[in-house]
């Protein structure tokens, strides 16, 4: 069972998220407002967060830099805002991911799983990772089949497939691989994640694991 915090203003979305996710024997917790979200948080400590920017009294993003100044739980953003520098605002401010409305309630649960998968993810786990026909081990770095990665290489595919499933910003994967001098050097992520494909996916123009989400970052799917 997860405890699931979900802010919106929308009294049947909030009404639909309550019943599909305990049906799922999820614990949830419900804000209409981004004041009572963040009374709420400190409260109850939820360990996800479902979130709606459009709230009446806050901007969802400064809900979000109100949690990660003292919180780490996860933050999946779910608003009708769909423009990718809407995204990029949230993703760089802390959220963990981002669906569009009008949604699939599959969709979204899959993005929960992901979540609640990684919030539990163990070193054990990080021996054997797959992507194509290779088994990844980050605890000893190597990978089966002669594969040999570069340093530069090793650091961008750790950071994410130690977070499977999140979207991982542009900005975040630059600034820590590369520095926060590199923050428009967007062509440096393109180019390592083209030779990360090249060695590890079984068909690098149509990758199965290393996933772009155009203008916003990329995405490891196990």
């Amino acid at each position: 069972m997860t405890r699931i915090l979900v802010v919106d203003d929308e009294p049947q979305i909030l009404r639909a998220l309550r019943i599909n996710l305990a049906a799922r024997r999820h614990d949830v917790a419900v804000a209409a407002t981004g004041a009572a979200a963040l009374r709420e948080a400190a409260d109850w400590h939820p360990e996800l967060v479902i979130l709606d920017l459009g709230l009446p009294d806050l901007d969802g993003v400064d809900v979000i830099h109100g949690l990660r100044g003292w919180s780490t739980v996860p933050i999946i953003v779910l608003s009708g805002r769909a423009s990718a520098q809407d995204k990029i605002d949230a993703l760089d401010a802390g959220a963990d991911d981002y669906v569009t409305k009008p949604f699939g309630i599959g969709e979204l649960l899959a993005r929960v799983r992901a979540v609640a998968r990684r919030t539990a993810i163990h070193e054990t786990e990080l021996s054997s990772l797959t992507i194509g026909d290779h088994t990844i081990d980050l605890t000893r770095k190597t990978v089966t089949g002669g594969v040999r990665l570069t340093p530069t290489e090793w650091h961008l595919l750790e950071i994410l497939l130690r977070n499977p499933g999140k979207l991982v910003s542009q900005r975040q994967l630059l600034t820590e691989v590369w520095g926060v001098k590199y923050l428009k050097e967007t062509h440096y992520l393109r180019q390592y994640m083209g030779q990360l494909r090249r060695k590890l996916e079984r068909d690098a123009t149509h990758p199965a694991h290393l996933i772009t989400e155009p203008g916003m970052g990329y995405r490891y799917t196990p």
